[in-house]
């Protein structure tokens, strides 16, 4: 694997506060605009802090399959939802946080309960980019047995 990855996403006015994001090697478009609690928002439309929650949520949920592939966890289901915190702090706005909520449905919790709480730490700590972000990121995982 190389040391350097590039991504490379384009966005292109589309009116008002409205835009599309494209990326040249997929295929899907995402309609973005300013989010509805500033002037002139979009309600209803994908929104950068939007973006910046699936962004952290997104990577949180591919770390956590890596490492529990490689850790060999056992587990049925994993959803996660990621929730944001926008505030003004010094006279400027800025994601102060985000919580990680994920939820994982073992095939064996008295097994592996111990063992997929230390792989959830794991995969806050390991994720790239809650950690290429000065945002707090708080983990509250829940673990589910299957019946």
């Amino acid at each position: 694997m190389a040391k350097e990855h590039y991504y490379e996403v384009n966005l292109k006015w589309e009116n008002g506060r409205i835009g599309e994001l494209s990326a040249p090697d997929l295929s899907d478009k995402i309609t973005c605009a300013t989010p509805p609690e500033f002037p002139q928002g979009v309600a209803g439309i994908w929104s950068p802090e939007h973006l910046y929650a699936a962004s952290i949520n997104s990577c949180y949920m591919t770390t956590f399959l890596a490492i529990a592939e490689a850790s060999k966890l056992e587990f049925e289901d994993f959803s996660c939802k990621t929730t944001c915190k926008l505030e003004k702090v010094d006279g400027r706005f800025l994601i102060s946080e985000a919580v990680i909520e994920p939820e994982v449905q073992l095939v064996n919790a008295t097994k592996d309960a111990e063992r997929a709480i230390r792989i959830l730490e794991k995969t806050k700590s390991a994720c790239l980019i809650s950690n290429s972000m000065k945002t707090a990121v708080i983990l509250k995982h829940r673990l589910a047995v299957e019946v």
